[in-house]
């Protein structure tokens, strides 16, 4: 597999797609983006100040757009927020790219959402009842982030696209 190909981060909040993402960016030699400062830089706020002025659905639009505009330019790694899963178009796009699953127990993701104002009323079983089905369909590789730490989800997707763990440039 070419190490120039886009790479789709997944996972449910407090799964570690910003963290592990930004390792798998310097590995590859590609630009890293998050939906967070996407929002940020196009619409002047992160994901819970828009929710709570233009709501969830556009949220979700904006979230959506953020994952679409990054798949069709030059090859990056892209944490995608859990709710573009939601979007046939976005699955749709990610076939164009490696798709990992950065995934842990409900108890670990909502351990990890504790320490964060981001989302202070989320509930991991919910997300995940709405969304799992989802990522099973267009993830590529599966980590599990409740055992495996960010540099080693970044060596398991290097050997996944066939480079070696040396080869990290």
């Amino acid at each position: 597999m070419a190490k120039n190909k886009p790479v789709v981060m997944i996972g449910l909040m407090g799964s570690g797609k910003t963290t592990s993402g930004r390792l798998i960016a310097a590995a590859l030699g590609l630009p890293f983006t998050d939906s967070d400062q996407y929002l940020q830089d196009r619409y002047g706020a992160t994901s819970a100040p828009i929710a709570a002025r233009e709501g969830k659905e556009t949220l979700h639009r904006y979230e959506a757009e953020h994952v679409l505009d990054m798949l069709a330019g030059e090859p990056k790694v892209i944490a995608a927020a859990a709710s573009t899963l939601e979007s046939p178009e976005v699955r749709a796009a990610m076939g164009r790219a490696f798709v990992v699953w950065v995934d842990a127990t409900d108890d670990v993701l909502a351990r990890r959402m504790r320490t964060s104002d981001h989302r202070p009323d989320y509930d991991p079983a919910t997300m995940r009842a709405r969304r799992e089905r989802f990522f099973h369909e267009v993830a590529d590789l599966i980590c599990d982030v409740g055992v495996l730490s960010p540099e080693q989800v970044r060596d398991e997707v290097l050997r996944k696209m066939g480079l070696p763990d040396g080869d990290h440039t």
